[in-house]
């Protein structure tokens, strides 16, 4: 308390100066409209100023929350869009299902909590599982392109063979329609071949590759890469490399693709002749 005291009889003319000061600028700024609006401009400035860093900072912390709202809400358009059209996910075009307006595919958003893209046969792990509608034999992608199919469920989670195992054969084609099989020789992460492509199919080094559909696991048009390189020793077929437009190494969030006509479509392949 004596401090206090000191600090005042110290400095009382200063504070007393400053009081003076204080109601100086206040009858300045209400009885003059002039100074009053730059005294309201500049207050307005500054604490505009921190509130937009405030909100940029609070923003920045909330990015998880908000990429899985947006995530959620491309599925949630991505069906509706499905449910009103029945289009297939080609690039080029829109198809229609057998029975207009009936939805063809449904996606499931979610994580990969493990990925392996450094060895001969490689898997990912996603966090959704049985109990979530997920089953084998889904494709799973992203907004980039193709990352693998599921070949193995648990009730909480699911294993993905990538596009990145030496076991993998996938449906794919050239933009012209000339189809062949994917698959990956173990070498760069970053590329995989295009095998039994016709070798008069004309085909030139940046050209997209794509899902071709012939399967009941990718829709057609699911972006996969483009042509890096054209093997023209083969005398039978050509044998393309395709840079992959997914860096398998550094994979977000994902999407699982459900066929809801597999069941029947299978079932009207397994019929016999009598």
């Amino acid at each position: 308390m004596q401090q206090l005291v000191y600090f005042f009889q110290k400095f009382k003319y200063f504070l007393f100066f400053l009081l003076l000061q204080f109601f100086a600028l206040t009858l300045t700024f209400n009885n003059l409209n002039f100074h009053k609006s730059k005294y309201v401009n500049s207050a307005n400035k500054i604490t505009g100023g921190m509130y937009s860093q405030m909100s940029n900072i609070s923003d920045y912390f909330a990015l998880k929350a908000i990429n899985k709202e947006l995530t959620e809400e491309n599925i949630r358009l991505i069906n509706f869009l499905q449910q009103k059209t029945g289009t297939s996910f080609s690039s080029d075009s829109i198809v229609f299902d057998t029975i207009k307006y009936h939805q063809k595919y449904t996606l499931l958003s979610t994580k990969i909590i493990n990925n392996n893209y450094a060895k001969a046969f490689n898997y990912l792990t996603i966090d959704k599982g049985e109990n979530h509608g997920l089953g084998r034999e889904m494709a799973v992608v992203n907004g980039k392109g193709i990352i693998g199919i599921i070949d193995n469920i648990s009730p909480n989670y699911a294993r993905v063979q990538s596009i990145l195992n030496k076991n993998s054969r996938l449906n794919a084609r050239l933009k012209n329609g000339y189809f062949g099989t994917l698959k990956w020789n173990g070498l760069d992460y970053n590329v995989v071949q295009l095998a039994d492509i016709p070798r008069q199919a004309p085909v030139k080094i940046g050209d997209t590759i794509e899902t071709g559909g012939k399967s009941t696991i990718f829709p057609e048009g699911i972006l996969i890469g483009t042509v890096f390189r054209i093997d023209s020793e083969n005398s039978v077929d050509k044998v393309i490399d395709v840079k992959l437009f997914n860096d398998m190494s550094n994979i977000g969030p994902v999407y699982v693709i459900k066929n809801l006509h597999k069941k029947e479509i299978k079932s009207l392949e397994n019929l016999t002749n009598e």
